[in-house]
């Protein structure tokens, strides 16, 4: 089954790929790595901001990372213009704007890591990162960049 039947068979249309806000591009094709620039949350045009364990909880933190992990699977369709390209997703890093007591940032990043494996079966499973901090660009809760292995075009 393509990746793309499988998005259908899960009811998940993919968000438009956001454009750059500094100077970075999307993601960089090299020696059969596609690296992608962290996605931050923006789900239906809106930016999921905050701070977990501050003003916002692990469930608004799960739902964002899952955001996150949509536009990273997004910009792999952009740039390899087929997700069938994407041998194997292999490394998440996980930023979680994060108040100093809050130490769930695995189960926040488990919001992406387990989209990975719901839309891509084995080949999603990855290596990640979790990692608090204190702020994020533009306020979002949540930031996420991969590397992906690909197939040649």
């Amino acid at each position: 089954m393509s990746i793309e039947a499988r998005l259908t068979e899960l009811g998940i249309t993919l968000p438009q790929p956001a454009a750059p806000v500094a100077a970075y591009v999307p993601a960089v094709e090299a020696g059969g790595l596609l690296h992608l620039s962290g996605q931050i949350a923006f789900t239906d045009g809106a930016l999921m901001t905050g701070r977990l364990g501050e003003d916002r909880d692990l469930d608004y933190g799960v739902r964002a990372a899952r955001a996150c992990g949509l536009n990273l699977i997004a910009q792999m369709k952009a740039a390899l213009g087929s997700l069938d390209r994407v041998e194997r997703i292999v490394k998440l890093g996980a930023f979680i704007s994060s108040a100093p007591s809050f130490t769930d940032q695995p189960k926040v990043a488990n919001g992406a890591s387990e989209l990975m494996v719901e839309i891509f079966g084995d080949a999603g499973k990855h290596a990640r990162s979790a990692v608090g901090v204190p702020v994020l660009p533009l306020g979002s809760v949540v930031e996420i960049d991969a590397i992906v292995l690909v197939r040649p075009a």
